[in-house]
């Protein structure tokens, strides 16, 4: 009966797993590729990418690209 417990939680472990490394950042935190994406796309339209007056570093949606 202890046993199939195991290979349960084993298998939502792996789930939760696979859920973390999707590459989507549902919550818009500027972590470090969010931010090496947004620079990326800014330079290629010619801008840089900046945070805005009064915008928390900490959120991805508070930069903009800024020269384009």
């Amino acid at each position: 009966m202890s046993r199939v417990p195991i290979p349960l939680a084993v298998l939502l472990l792996l789930g939760l797993a696979a859920c973390e490394t999707t590459g989507n950042n549902v919550a818009g935190t500027a972590d470090y590729d969010s931010l090496r994406r947004a620079t990326e796309a800014c330079k290629a339209k010619g801008g840089t990418l900046v945070l805005k007056d009064q915008g928390d570093a900490q959120y991805i949606q508070d930069y903009v690209c800024k020269g384009t």
